[in-house]
């Protein structure tokens, strides 16, 4: 029902204003499709299948994120949950840089993937891959690098619409119930992700607990 076409404005209830969200990433990854723009074309042959859709993200004032992925045009779900890292570059890289482990779940398997990603922006964040690891601690180093035999996980994220304050909670109410009252924003706007393989993750999970 998240995912139902709809002829009613927006702006009437969160809802809607969510699926006004998800048609729009339908109407450009169409348009994306007919153009054969390179660049996708290009992504695709490094990093395999990419996902595209429409992320709903909460920001918790601990650092913390919690939100869904939509895949369209397949409206499959995905949870998200991501928890701060300490860096010791952030003040030289500006004051809203953080460092964010961010881990991907397929409800279906009950498997996840994580992944260390780069946050920018304060109420409104962007998340990107990290190009650079050199310089924090050993443990970070060996999460960004994927160590391993790993596919390598790409993200992307950009916040397009910011809800705060009673927005926000309202929002959180009615998707996200269990983090209601803990003072969250809430980011919504188009991701893309590549490279996922719960498969992959989990037989390599499954044989390092045999070691």
């Amino acid at each position: 029902a998240l995912l139902a076409h709809t002829k009613n404005p927006p702006y009437l209830s969160t809802k809607q204003e969510l699926r006004s969200t998800v048609r729009i990433q339908k109407i450009h990854s169409k348009s994306s499709m007919d153009k054969g723009e390179p660049e996708t074309s290009a992504k695709r042959g490094k990093v395999g299948a990419v996902m595209e859709g429409v992320a709903s993200i909460a920001l918790l004032p601990c650092g913390s994120i919690s939100g869904h992925f939509i895949q369209l045009p397949h409206s499959l779900c995905y949870g998200l949950h991501g928890t701060e890292l300490a860096c010791e570059r952030e003040c030289s890289r500006g004051e809203d840089y953080r460092l964010i482990k961010l881990t991907i779940t397929d409800y279906n398997s009950n498997r996840d993937c994580s992944v260390v990603v780069e946050c920018r922006g304060h109420d409104a964040a962007r998340f990107h891959n990290i190009e650079h690891a050199h310089g924090w601690e050993n443990d970070v180093v060996g999460m960004v690098e994927q160590k391993h035999g790993k596919s390598k996980i790409v993200i992307s994220f950009e916040c397009e619409t910011l809800k705060a304050e009673k927005a926000a909670e309202d929002h959180i109410r009615q998707f996200m119930p269990k983090l209601a009252g803990m003072d969250a924003v809430v980011n919504i706007g188009r991701m893309s992700i590549a490279g996922l393989d719960f498969e992959a993750e989990g037989e390599h999970e499954h044989v390092e607990q045999n070691i």
